[in-house]
């Protein structure tokens, strides 16, 4: 199976190591085909690092490959991917999907017509934290969820160990923390809670870069009744890491995730007054008996395109975090007046 990769950054080289962290590449006889970048001084440290060769463009990259990752800046994916598609190549395409809703529906559409595996990078599916806490919601020992609270920050990446410079270019990235950073946030919610009916949303922009939000509060409400808040916010207070710090609240039991992403610690405490915490190694264990295969993505992802099924999340997924953030913009355009999900259409 030989793969390629367009962009070598940071995601780009995040996805490589996860490859090769999850043991799929020799289950599955993985070969290192080309990449492409922009950039030819990234690309060539890229390859160097990873064992790809590099090519002299993007069609090089697809031409001589059966699956690529799709790691460009956002309004590149649309072009890319259909590219990809073109030629019967399976995809793991990067979030977000687009710059606008309408350009994810069509890609989940051309990869649903093509057959083809497709997966998207939101990664925080396979989190052992979020896997865990969905769990903890689902158990009927808790009760009916009630309301979850979401608060996500993180330093603008156009400084620090990002130096992504185009996240500050509406034209490249779309818009700013809600649909680049959030739409994590957004799958998680709907993911963990149930989906979303409608919602309200306030945006504002301190940075002074055009059609780049860098602070969101939205308010949301769910099909099953709960109800959620997201406050996502881009500062440049380099010496926080991305955080985010998660409270949910059931009828009987309490859970509050924060500290990293992946590995916890998960907390939660039951109506009778006893107080668990899962974190690290044992969170991982618990959590992976939740799902069919491991917690890896790339390592799915590869595996899937190997037995010739399909993976997850894909394509589709992605276009209904999209659908809830496009919604959560219409609202923040109308001074916050409350959008109905379901009529929101690319």
């Amino acid at each position: 199976m030989r793969v390629g990769f367009l962009g070598a950054g940071l995601i780009a080289t995040y996805h490589s190591k996860s490859l090769r962290r999850s043991g799929a590449e020799t289950e599955c006889g993985v070969v290192r085909a080309g990449v492409f970048d922009p950039d030819p001084a990234r690309a060539a440290a890229f390859a160097q690092a990873s064992g790809h060769n590099v090519c002299a463009s993007e069609d090089e990259v697809l031409d001589n490959c059966d699956a690529v990752y799709v790691c460009t800046w956002t309004s590149e994916h649309p072009r890319q991917v259909a590219k990809a598609l073109q030629r019967g190549l399976h995809v793991f395409c990067e979030k977000p999907l687009a710059t606008t809703l309408g350009a994810a529906e069509e890609m989940a559409r051309l990869a649903n017509e093509a057959g083809v595996t497709n997966q998207v990078g939101l990664v925080m599916r396979r989190s052992p934290a979020y896997l865990w806490a969905r769990h903890l919601v689902d158990d009927p020992d808790a009760g009916r969820v009630m309301t979850a609270i979401f608060r996500d920050d993180q330093f603008i990446p156009i400084q620090g160990h990002y130096s992504s410079t185009w996240r500050g270019d509406k034209a490249l990235v779309g818009a700013g923390t809600l649909l680049e950073h959030s739409i994590h946030d957004v799958d998680m919610l709907r993911f963990i809670i149930g989906d979303v009916e409608r919602v309200s949303a306030n945006q504002a922009n301190f940075h002074g870069l055009d059609g780049i939000e860098d602070t969101v509060a939205a308010t949301l409400a769910f099909t099953n009744g709960a109800t959620g808040t997201l406050a996502t916010v881009w500062h440049d207070n380099l010496a926080r890491p991305s955080l985010r710090r998660v409270e949910i609240f059931c009828e009987r039991r309490y859970i509050h995730i924060e500290g990293d992403d992946w590995f916890g610690p998960i907390h939660w405490t039951d109506s009778g007054g006893a107080e668990h915490t899962l974190e690290g190694e044992p969170l991982a264990k618990a959590a992976e008996a939740l799902v069919d295969g491991s917690l890896n993505p790339d390592g799915e992802f590869v595996r899937a395109v190997a037995a010739g099924r399909t993976s997850w999340p894909d394509l589709d997924t992605a276009v209904e975090a999209h659908r809830i953030v496009e919604a959560m913009y219409a609202s923040a355009r109308e001074r916050g007046s409350a959008v109905v999900v379901a009529e929101t259409h690319g």
